[in-house]
């Protein structure tokens, strides 16, 4: 028994030992491959995430600064809207003034010439009334001569 049991290791050792150990080793191999692997995935994914962080921080700054820039902008736009409006606003005040300022002359004027007729018809009128006999006649040039030597 003890011959067959050292025949049996013996073998065992020649030709199977050997395969298994070669077996082990290369299972062994493998896994630390994979550990390795998975070491190198999780240092690259440790790394990609936090150039992820500082591309959302960045991609943040950007949105942020353009957010800024458009209010800026549009504040900008905004003021130079409400200048001109009121630039506009008061070169129309400016152009009423001016048109009523016209239209007041324009009716001054025309009003003096209206009380300009009448008053010459009135006096046409009262002048035919006082001067219809010729003693009224003289005594007004009399009159008048009189007055004009004085001025």
């Amino acid at each position: 028994m003890l011959v067959v049991f050292l025949l049996v290791v013996f073998i065992l050792a020649k030709f199977a030992w050997k395969p298994i150990i070669k077996g082990l080793k290369d299972r062994e191999n493998e896994i630390q491959g994979a550990l390795d692997l998975a070491e190198r995935t999780k240092s690259e994914m440790v790394k990609l995430k936090a150039d992820n962080e500082k591309l959302i921080i960045e991609a943040n700054a950007v949105r942020d600064r353009i957010l800024r820039d458009a209010k800026e902008a549009s504040d900008r736009m905004i003021a130079e809207s409400k200048d001109r409006a009121v630039v506009e606003g008061q070169k129309m005040i400016e152009s009423a003034r001016d048109t009523i300022r016209n239209e007041q002359h324009a009716a001054i004027a025309k009003m003096r010439k209206e009380v300009a007729v009448l008053s010459l018809e009135i006096a046409e009128q009262v002048l035919h009334r006082e001067l219809k006999d010729k003693e009224s006649q003289e005594k007004l040039i009399s009159d008048l001569a009189s007055s004009a030597r004085m001025n």
